[in-house]
């Protein structure tokens, strides 16, 4: 970890703060748009600053993070989550979406008539149907 460093660079810093699994899904998110530093778009190899204010989309979800340490290197989780801090309004934003979604899923897949696998009685029934079909 370079915390003696003032500059780290851009797409470094998002895997090293573990946003990203490796560096160049980092770099493709970037260059894709998903990432903005204080309200503007970014370039993998921009150097980050203490203090700058990223906005990471990533699915469905946005992070509006703050940089509190630099850091070029992964190392434990722990110490990853010490780099950003997240803001009140972006956590609060990301857990009620978090919710809709859990919601909008139960919703789709909550159908009562279907039980999983039809039954021996239900399968004879449905090859019944069928073979009438075919006279």
């Amino acid at each position: 970890m370079t915390d003696d460093a003032s500059r780290v660079r851009a797409d470094k810093w998002l895997w090293a703060a573990r946003f990203y699994k490796t560096r160049s899904l980092a770099t493709e998110a970037i260059a894709g748009g998903k990432v903005h530093m204080n309200g503007e778009r970014v370039k993998p190899a921009k150097p980050l600053q203490v203090g700058d204010e990223l906005r990471i989309r990533q699915g469905p979800y946005e992070f509006q993070v703050i940089v509190r340490e630099l850091a070029d290197r992964r190392g434990p989780t722990a110490r990853a989550a010490a780099l950003y801090e997240e803001t009140a309004a972006s956590r609060e934003t990301r857990e009620r979406m978090a919710h809709e979604l859990k919601a909008m899923h139960s919703l789709m897949h909550a159908d009562p008539h279907q039980r999983g696998r039809p039954t021996k009685r239900d399968r004879r029934a449905m090859e019944r149907f069928r073979e009438r079909g075919r006279d």
